[in-house]
């Protein structure tokens, strides 16, 4: 067997800045990590598959590119990113054997210990990264961050290359560290990167309205919306779509790709590590504002009627207009992206 190559498998507050931080070494604070990854965004749709209630789908933290290349990159820490169109064994366990742990992407929902998803083909869909940490012959040890888990998970090659197979467009993705670090973290460029991601444009197309601050507006709008078809009024006024559209906010916004609050609070501790303390706070107040809305949908009663369900979507659009004030405020004390040549 070959030695674990970490042992600590503390829980975070963030499950992708965590691993990071895992990896190498727990030399940096998870804060740091998950603020050079990108730290906090805003994606909001609402998906919609015949015979299905609706299933509104928040990410609040940085997206879409890849965390664990974008702060390994803003840590100046040379990295080797490599696909295959077959997994190539081998390598893994070579960079273990030479004491780094590797990232892979996977199709989470053929991950042994997690339950089924709600709409398994959009969980499958998404980028999922964990840690390969050690093998002991065909038994890999992997670390996920899921749940609360202290230990690295043990599954068998076969299954596990499985669920490598799995995410198409990460299919066998593995990216190893090949270095130490080479220059200061890159704090400035991580902070314009993110008010760039709130401001918009993120993608470049139609879909940008659904992204950062933009995004946050079209979702208090439809939270709102009393009379149309995508207004949150007439897409869950069924028991089942209203239970399903509540949990899912309360997930999205404080247990999945976020860290509670929406990530804000993390990133108010990254802020402060990079000497913006006056955007620091209003981050954290308007991580209060996602978490009560988080709080308001868990609590709410799955049996409410018309009237009960309009004042909770009121209330939560109340809740997103505030956040997106002190958001605003904190951007314009934020250095900007250098405009380009």
């Amino acid at each position: 067997m070959t030695a674990l190559v970490y042992e600590d498998f503390a829980p975070g507050r963030h499950r992708e800045a965590t691993l990071i931080r895992h990896a190498l070494g727990s030399v940096h604070d998870e804060a740091l990590v998950a603020g050079l990854a990108g730290g906090i965004g805003f994606m909001y749709f609402v998906f919609e598959y015949a015979g299905r209630p609706p299933m509104p789908t928040i990410v609040a933290q940085a997206h879409p590119d890849p965390w664990v290349q974008v702060a390994l990159g803003r840590l100046r820490i040379p990295y080797e990113a490599t696909r295959s169109a077959k997994p190539r064994w081998h390598r893994v366990e070579a960079a273990l054997d030479a004491g780094a742990p590797v990232f892979c992407t996977v199709d989470r929902t053929a991950l042994p210990w997690h339950g089924p998803a709600p709409m398994a083909e959009l969980a499958a869909a998404d980028p999922y990264v964990v840690v390969v940490v050690g093998y002991e012959g065909d038994i890999y040890y992997v670390e996920d961050g899921a749940g609360r888990a202290k230990a690295p998970y043990p599954i068998g090659r076969e299954q596990f290359g499985a669920a490598w197979s799995g995410h198409k467009k990460g299919r066998h993705q593995m990216v190893v560290t090949t270095g130490k670090p080479a220059g200061e973290p890159d704090l400035e460029a991580a902070i314009a990167a993110t008010v760039s991601r709130l401001t918009g444009p993120v993608l470049g197309n139609h879909f940008d309205v659904n992204f950062g601050f933009s995004g946050m507006e079209k979702f208090a709008a439809q939270l709102r919306d009393t009379t149309t078809k995508t207004g949150w009024e007439r897409r869950f006024a069924s028991p089942e779509a209203f239970a399903l559209g509540t949990r899912r906010l309360y997930a999205c916004l404080e247990e999945e790709w976020t860290a509670p609050g929406a990530t804000r609070p993390l990133y108010a501790d990254f802020l402060d590590l990079a000497g913006h303390g006056d955007a620091a706070e209003l981050f954290r107040g308007s991580g209060r504002q996602w978490s009560q809305l988080a709080e308001l949908a868990r609590a709410a009663d799955p049996e409410a009627d018309a009237a009960g369900r309009r004042a909770l979507f009121g209330a939560c659009a109340d809740l997103v207009d505030g956040a997106l004030v002190l958001e605003r405020q904190a951007v314009g004390l934020l250095p900007q992206a250098a405009p380009a040549e």
